[in-house]
């Protein structure tokens, strides 16, 4: 009990309640004013009797049916009685079932808060005058004649203010259960319904995603970016002093790749911010047409990439296309990554196939044996990505050693379309 009584909660609690007392007050003093119109009305007893019983549950039932008081008792709810919603923070009423729930819960509120703030009001008033009354006047005991009041008035001093403190005492032990009843139905009543969590699942699983994808644009884009200009910087810095046109190329190079990785970012980031207005446009992605400037920036670090086509890779849907494209993007960023040897030591084939059996892309290079994509020495999320990306559109991956070369194949199964 001791732990009751000295526990920040059992206030809290208390004050929780106490609000449901003052609102009920408001509401005595408007209900007087209703229950007074309907006396002077002079109508038949039954007619009179309804009116006064709608006088005074439709205004607490009405005021519980608007959206914002889901809100406001959410708030009080977590912040005094201590309890933690599944959705935070609790928003106001969206559905009418939720609308129900509210009011039956702001009712509960009112009258378990008009209960106990009626016990308080009572506890400690009568509590006030059992702690004063033994400082009054001792002949105030004296009236019973043939009594010795000398001996009860000293119990009666004794008495009075050992009561007032045991019903405070048991007024907020009573406010501490009802206020944990309260705790333990606020979520089954003011919370999501199994309906309502299944729906706030989808939209947390959609959420998390949309950022799982954008975090793959960002690691694809940005990443080949990082690594096409750490290769050029390299290569330029080796022959700055024996080939200047070379070093300049390689600059210029760094230059593209650098404001290419910042047109993908700012597209990343448009998407992400939430203050967008609505119709604002965002750099468009690329796709499989834009494979030639790619290859271009990854030749210009020394590399040397030979590209064969087949198939009219313009039919292919857009969203095909830029999976495809950042597909491609990663392949080539693991090739240089893991190339292990000078830049213009490196040999990548890249060919792309579109046939009636789907887009086959086909990636291979040259890679370090002792740090291979997907060995435990040098870990990545690139090859985690591609999968990720293929999964989505129902594809396959290959991914592995085929002799001293890395392969990576990869097969997304679309339908071709004739352009009429």
């Amino acid at each position: 009990m001791a732990n009751v009584l000295f526990r920040g909660s059992t206030y809290l609690r208390w004050v929780y309640l106490l609000l449901g007392a003052a609102l009920v007050l408001a509401f005595i003093l408007v209900d007087t004013a209703l229950v007074a119109l309907v006396n002077d009305s002079a109508l038949p007893s039954v007619p009179t009797v309804l009116l006064i019983a709608l006088a005074v549950i439709v205004p607490p039932v009405l005021l519980g049916l608007l959206p914002a008081v889901r809100e406001v008792e959410g708030i009080a709810v977590e912040s005094l009685l201590g309890v933690r919603f599944e959705e935070r923070p609790l928003g106001p009423s969206r559905t009418w079932p939720q609308r129900r729930r509210t009011a039956l819960w702001f009712c509960l509120h009112l009258l378990t808060g008009g209960f106990v703030g009626f016990l308080s009001t009572i506890v400690f008033g009568l509590g006030a005058v059992l702690l004063v009354a033994p400082l009054r006047d001792p002949g105030r005991y004296e009236l019973i004649p043939d009594i010795d009041y000398s001996v009860t008035g000293r119990w009666t001093d004794l008495w009075m203010p050992a009561a007032a403190v045991i019903a405070v005492v048991a007024l907020l032990l009573l406010s501490t259960v009802i206020g944990a009843l309260l705790a333990y139905c606020a979520p089954r009543v003011l919370g999501p319904t199994p309906a309502e969590r299944i729906e706030l699942l989808e939209r947390r699983t959609a959420t998390l995603a949309e950022r799982n994808r954008l975090a793959r644009e960002l690691h694809d884009s940005v990443g080949h970016a990082l690594s096409l200009v750490t290769l050029q910087a390299a290569a330029a810095r080796r022959v700055l002093a024996t080939d200047p046109a070379f070093a300049e190329t390689a600059l210029a190079a760094m230059e593209t790749s650098a404001r290419a990785a910042l047109a993908d970012l700012d597209h990343v980031l448009g998407l992400l911010r939430d203050d967008r207005r609505p119709g604002s446009q965002t750099a468009p992605q690329a796709t499989l047409g834009d494979v030639d400037r790619l290859v271009e920036a990854t030749r210009a670090g020394g590399i040397r990439v030979e590209v064969h086509r087949s198939g009219d890779l313009s039919t292919l849907p857009a969203a095909v296309s830029r999976e495809a494209y950042r597909i491609v993007q990663e392949g080539l960023t693991n090739a240089i990554r893991h190339a292990g040897r000078p830049a213009d030591e490196v040999e990548v084939d890249l060919a792309l196939s579109l046939d009636a059996a789907g887009l086959l892309l086909e990636l291979t290079n040259p890679v370090d044996l002792s740090a291979a994509p997907g060995s435990t020495t040098r870990g990545g999320r690139g090859l985690a990505g591609i999968r990720e990306r293929v999964a989505v559109l129902r594809g396959t991956v290959e991914a592995g050693l085929v002799g001293d070369r890395w392969r990576l194949a990869v097969t997304l199964p679309v339908a071709v379309t004739t352009k009429g």
